[in-house]
């Protein structure tokens, strides 16, 4: 599979796929769904590539990105660092200062980078 190169390009195999797909698993042969894989590896190579999310510059950026990727809501982000709804909510908001605790919290419970913590704290 050649190397995806532009948005025409990426916008053709992802056509290609649907086509593919709408077959139904039922109705996929052996080589068609080689054929996916090989193109969805392609696409996904051309998004990673074209499509990247600059990192959080901030603490509250970075356990806001954390809380999304564990798909986390606020109210069970504060039962896991162990501290009331309406800490964390004042902390988020800037209207209180997170304490060594939260941030030791943080740290374990989210796994962001000590240095990173101690950097934008």
């Amino acid at each position: 599979m050649k190397k995806i190169t532009s948005e025409s390009d990426y916008e053709k195999i992802m056509a290609k796929i649907d086509g593919l797909m709408a077959l139904g698993s039922d109705h996929v042969s052996k080589d068609q769904l080689t054929e996916i894989r090989k193109l969805a590896l392609a696409a996904q190579e051309y998004e990673q590539h074209k499509y990247t999310l600059e990192a959080p510059t901030t603490l509250t950026g970075m356990i806001e990105m954390r809380m999304f990727e564990m798909r986390l809501k606020q109210k069970e982000l504060a039962k896991r660092l162990k501290i009331s709804e309406s800490k964390l909510s004042l902390i988020m908001k800037g209207k209180q200062k997170p304490d060594l605790k939260f941030l030791k919290s943080v740290h374990s419970e989210l796994n962001i980078d000590a240095k990173f913590i101690l950097e934008h704290a």
